[in-house]
């Protein structure tokens, strides 16, 4: 990869791309870092520790969630908002077609996106404010607002007044955050998106380490060994789903010779490509939005000093006190990945639609006869291939968990930050997205060579 982006400061115009992309992810760093008046972030901080999908949102954005700055909802309502157009896709007509219209239909589409992008982050914004502000006092700086004693309006008036000034400015902030993956997409290298998700990771773990690294610094030996263990996991991890994601299963394809005119076409063998993981990491993102949901809004609608918070917000995120409710969590994010796999994997890849192609242009699997039984034999390949990456991704998601109870159980050491922030999701994210910077800057490369080989 090194050797890659090496040739690529070679080439002019991939380098202007890539000056570009660097200094768009500047400005969303930027932007990680404003504050925004009327939110002591600190308090506003210690309050999201009580929230675990709040913690891994946070963890998204690089840490812009917690210190309560401008670009605290990070990019996630613009992912939430594509998968739901791309699940609608599927059972609306209108969509369907939309995205069968080519070009024109996939701007239409990206419109409906930025709609329900704003939507959402409204929603999400109002939430997480008025969560914030029910169960945490002194939060949101009402004073600043016309409130208190001394203030021009009432409390509960400046209370509204600040609420709605906090909405706007944080969907504002996610708008930008859209905008700026959009034109990285568009002017840069990659996806825009996925580059935004990978250096907030990134950010939010490297300022762990620098803080392990200072408490190393200070004296203590503990943070040596937990650096040590961070660092030889996640190398093994590394290893691990890099080899799982460049692993695919080749179907070798054989095209009959056909005659036309004086001229003879076809004969050559081809293969159809299967990759054990390809969803990459939408199911494992769709099942931790969906189990997290319940939580979500538990803890929208019931205050905290509630018995029923505490016990659903034990049972949906994984921390009962009871070995049966880890069990029951356990089990119910397995099924979620499992279905979210299939599901992907059935958007990705049509059995039928394979075969009619193959059929069309006088190919077959050898052994197989064309038509529905080529189909049936594609659809069972898939569905083993599947299940396999169901099982890969399930593991993927637990990984973190069984070592934080091993590490906590011995008595090894209780802190367990670095595997909470950059969690083996995080990594696989992370893996994915730099293999797929590799390839469209390798492609690029390719295109390059071809322009001047012509020219």
């Amino acid at each position: 990869m090194f050797e890659t982006i090496k040739n690529c400061f070679k080439v002019k115009e991939i380098r202007k791309k890539i000056w570009i992309t660097l200094l768009l992810l500047l400005v969303f760093r930027i932007g990680c870092y404003i504050p925004v008046p009327g939110i002591d972030a600190k308090i506003f901080g210690e309050a999201l520790e009580q929230y675990s999908f709040l913690e891994l949102m946070s963890s998204i954005t690089g840490s812009s969630l917690s210190n309560a700055t401008l670009f605290a909802l990070g990019i996630s309502p613009y992912i939430n908002a594509s998968i739901i157009i791309q699940l609608l896709t599927v059972g609306i007509p209108a969509l369907e077609r939309l995205s069968r219209e080519g070009e024109e239909g996939r701007r239409k589409i990206a419109q409906i996106t930025r709609y329900v992008t704003i939507v959402l982050a409204i929603a999400q914004a109002i939430g997480i404010i008025v969560n914030i502000a029910a169960n945490t006092e002194g939060a949101i700086r009402v004073v600043m607002f016309g409130g208190g004693d001394s203030g021009i309006m009432s409390d509960t008036a400046a209370t509204w007044l600040a609420g709605i000034f906090l909405v706007v400015v944080y969907t504002a902030g996610a708008m930008l955050v859209m905008f700026i993956g959009e034109r990285i997409t568009e002017y840069g290298v990659g996806n825009g998106i996925s580059l935004i998700i990978f250096v907030g990771i990134i950010s939010t773990a490297g300022i762990v380490i620098v803080e392990k690294f200072g408490e190393l610094f200070g004296g203590d030996l503990n943070a040596l060994w937990i650096l040590l263990g961070f660092f030889v996991l996640t190398i093994l991890e590394f290893t691990a789903i890099v080899a799982v994601d460049l692993s695919e299963r080749r179907i070798p394809v054989q095209y009959a010779k056909q005659v036309k005119g004086r001229k003879m076409y076809g004969g050559q063998s081809t293969v159809i490509p299967i990759r054990i993981a390809g969803g990459g990491v939408m199911p494992l993102i769709f099942a931790f939005a969906l189990i997290s949901f319940p939580q979500m809004i538990i803890s929208l609608f019931v205050p905290s000093e509630n018995p029923a918070h505490e016990r659903i917000t034990n049972w949906f995120s994984g921390s009962s006190p009871y070995w049966y409710g880890q069990l029951i969590y356990m089990v119910t994010l397995c099924l979620l990945i499992f279905a979210f796999s299939f599901f992907y994997s059935s958007m990705q890849f049509n059995p039928e639609d394979v075969s009619k192609t193959i059929q069309q242009n006088g190919g077959f699997i050898q052994g197989i006869r064309p038509g529905k039984p080529t189909a049936d034999y594609l659809k069972r390949i898939s569905g083993r291939i599947t299940l396999f990456g169901a099982i890969y991704l399930s593991l993927v998601a637990f990984v973190p968990s069984i070592i934080s109870m091993v590490v906590v159980s011995l008595n090894i050491t209780s802190d367990t930050s670095l595997l909470s922030v950059f969690s083996t999701t995080g990594i696989l994210i992370v893996v994915s997205v730099a293999l797929e910077l590799d390839k469209q800057l390798q492609s690029q490369l390719m295109m390059k060579n071809y322009r001047g080989f012509l020219k």
